[in-house]
């Protein structure tokens, strides 16, 4: 009688010393603490102003970029070239992972090719690409697509790679074809594994689009960072900064609230 009892007390220590409690406070002071050092290290001359500028010019900068309108405007621009890159990238990973995935003449073309693709740095394509597309949206589009393309392909196939057989071998007891099965059994198990190549896919789509624009620009966030350095001036280099860790932390919020939605049983 007391067995049970016991394994279900371990069970539950286990469960309480799993969970992580969540300190909000503790978050929002020492992010706090660090803008005040970083303040007033500026304010005392500790550090030359060229080098660090302190917060408060900083937003300053950038409250004057904003009334402006030019801020947006480089925003705007990085932000449509994401976007179509990352649609395109998706889609196609999706696509191309499942089929790799599901069957065996596109798993032995594609696996090669991905493997001998995917060490290549993107942005080291991107003069080839300029040559091919010109120096236009094109090119720019592309190379984005391209470095979203690999983890979405991988992080797909291994998803399908990893469906539970048992789930297939019901579906196909029940005499469902493949395109069905792919259809109600694969796609939705793969779906967390479609979202984490998302999440890691925006973040080497905002590190793309940077180097693009450095390249080959006349406007975007990569853009107006380069220009600021090559003029000296620090403040609108650092508001660039903030402003891709700032959409960096929207995206991963976005990406998680689409996931509670449409995959709500993985909560």
């Amino acid at each position: 009688m007391d067995q049970p009892m016991v394994g279900k007390a371990i069970v539950q220590d286990k469960t309480y010393f799993l969970q992580m409690r969540e300190h909000p406070w503790l978050s929002i002071g020492s992010f706090m603490f660090i803008l005040l050092l970083w303040e007033g290290v500026s304010r005392m001359a500790w550090i030359p102003s060229l080098f660090l500028p302190a917060p408060s010019s900083i937003l300053s900068e950038g409250w004057t970029m904003i009334k402006t309108g030019i801020l947006f405007k480089h925003i705007f621009s990085s932000l449509s070239r994401i976007l179509w890159g990352f649609i395109i990238a998706c889609s196609l990973g999706i696509i191309a992972g499942i089929l790799i995935g599901s069957f065996s003449i596109p798993e032995a073309v594609g696996n090669p090719i991905i493997a001998a693709t995917f060490p290549i740095p993107k942005i080291a394509i991107l003069p080839l690409l300029i040559l091919w597309l010109g120096i236009g949206e094109a090119s720019k589009v592309a190379v984005i697509a391209l470095g979203v393309f690999f983890p979405m392909v991988i992080n797909v196939y291994t998803g399908v790679k990893n469906v539970d057989p048992l789930l297939i071998k019901a579906a196909l007891s029940l005499g469902s074809n493949r395109a069905r099965i792919i259809r109600k059994v694969i796609f939705p198990s793969i779906l967390p594994m479609i979202f984490a190549g998302m999440k890691l896919g925006i973040g080497i789509a905002l590190l793309l689009v940077v180097a693009a624009e450095m390249v080959a620009a006349d406007a975007g966030i990569g853009f107006m960072i380069l220009t600021a350095a090559d003029l000296m001036q620090t403040n609108k280099l650092m508001v660039g900064l903030i402003v891709l860790s700032l959409l960096g932390i929207f995206f991963n919020w976005l990406f998680k609230k689409l996931e509670h939605l449409v995959i709500p049983w993985k909560q």
